[in-house]
């Protein structure tokens, strides 16, 4: 089915979980509502299917209600939650059947990809395919990639399900990349890794919730040019304790730093699998009076004060992704040190806001903090470029962007 010329409608596929409150209504991650009332002002219609999830609802997720006057334009098609194989085939025939129907209601079409069974965005794409409709297909990690890299982490379930996925997850992947009309890759890691399969356009994208007025204002970062000069080195991580973090790496460089004599302070917002370890390599290294694991944190306002606070965002990512904390720091004049990849040398490229080491290399990176503790000029100078690196990025901006990018390519199929 062709749509209508007038039809503005934005069909989407999203991978985050909706759940349902004690009342019935539905439930939505913060940043995805704040996405959502994005996509509507460059839409007159926007269909969302997300998937339904049987769980309390986490920290952090909002009713749907609470936006009523904000997402008027939207419309969320709740889908089931089926990661298991076995649920995954029960629903796929029903779901495909719904899906295929919603594609005919929209002009614009544009999916969300990652991981294998349970994957509708994936079934989406060759849904539209089938049914000669272009599409874009949206990523924001090398998800196969990520799964493979994980082989040696986590009990043997966990390793046997991720040695037995990975090929065929990147297979997928690769076919549904193949079949979309337009690829929009989150950061330079994700570009760089799957563009080449692509065979219509790519562009890299980002997905960022962070307003102008979030970003670091000009007497604030007067403050922190002067506050950089002086004082125990501040370091901050905002993120999951998981291993493809490297939260491990992360807190053997404070124990490198410390055996240098490097008077640091050092805090990790959040939780996760790793966090039991982290906190006990931090008592073993005798360092609970200068390395803070205050958990899970909700509240914006406390995180970006986190960010602002800090001389650095230390961090040590170990798999191809493009994490929004990084952009989320440079936004607040946090320069950035940790693992070189595509994604930072990127987000650096125009004004050198951090700096990099290979990967793994904890000594390495251990010894880049301590010259940057031994020279504040530089740390400020650091300060300072960092906050014109992340200058750009806007949630207004980025979605815009990403909205023109969809129009363009996908109106010209």
């Amino acid at each position: 089915m062709t749509p209508a010329p007038d039809n503005d409608t934005l069909l989407l596929y999203a991978p985050v979980p909706l759940h349902r409150g004690a009342d019935g209504g539905l439930l939505i991650e913060s940043q995805a509502m704040n996405g959502l009332r994005l996509w509507a002002r460059s839409f007159s219609r926007v269909v969302v299917m997300m998937p339904l999830s049987p769980d309390p609802a986490p920290r952090g997720w909002v009713p749907v209600a609470e936006a009523a006057g904000t997402l008027d334009q939207v419309r969320l098609e709740p889908l089931p939650m089926a990661y298991r194989p076995d649920q995954f085939l029960r629903q796929l025939a029903p779901t495909r059947q719904r899906i295929r129907a919603l594609i005919g209601e929209a002009r614009w079409l544009s999916f969300a990809i990652g991981g294998l069974f349970g994957d509708w965005g994936a079934v989406a794409g060759f849904a539209a395919h089938g049914m000669g409709r272009p599409f874009a297909v949206w990523t924001d990690r090398v998800e196969s990639e990520v799964v493979r890299r994980s082989l040696g982490d986590g009990p043997w379930r966990a390793r046997l399900r991720a040695r037995l996925t990975h090929r065929p997850m990147a297979r997928l992947e690769r076919a549904v990349i193949g079949r979309a009309s337009l690829g929009l890759f989150h950061g330079r890691e994700t570009y760089d890794a799957y563009a080449p399969f692509a065979s219509g356009p790519s562009e890299i994208v980002h997905d960022i919730h962070l307003a102008p007025a979030d970003h670091i204002d000009p007497a604030r970062l007067s403050t922190k040019l002067d506050d950089a000069r002086h004082g125990p080195l501040r370091l901050t991580y905002v993120g999951r304790a998981d291993p493809m973090k490297g939260p491990l790496d992360w807190i053997e460089v404070l124990e490198r730093l410390a055996a240098m004599g490097v008077d640091f302070r050092a805090r990790w917002l959040g939780d996760g699998s790793e966090r039991p370890q982290m906190l006990a390599r931090i008592a073993a290294a005798g360092l609970q009076d200068r390395v803070e694991m205050p958990g899970f944190v909700t509240d914006r306002a406390a995180i970006l004060e986190e960010l602002r606070s800090a001389h650095v965002f230390q961090f040590c990512h170990l798999t191809p992704e493009s994490p929004r904390c990084l952009i989320e720091a440079l936004a607040s004049a946090c320069p950035i040190a940790g693992y070189a990849s595509a994604y930072p040398e990127d987000l650096i490229a125009a004004h050198g806001g951090g700096v990099l080491v290979p990967m793994g290399e904890k000594a390495a990176l251990a010894h880049e903090i301590a010259v940057l503790a031994g020279d504040r000029e530089r740390l400020s100078r650091l300060v300072a470029n960092a906050r014109a690196d992340g200058a750009p990025f806007t949630d207004e901006h980025v979605f815009a962007h990403r909205s023109e990018v969809i129009r363009h390519h996908l109106g010209a199929v």
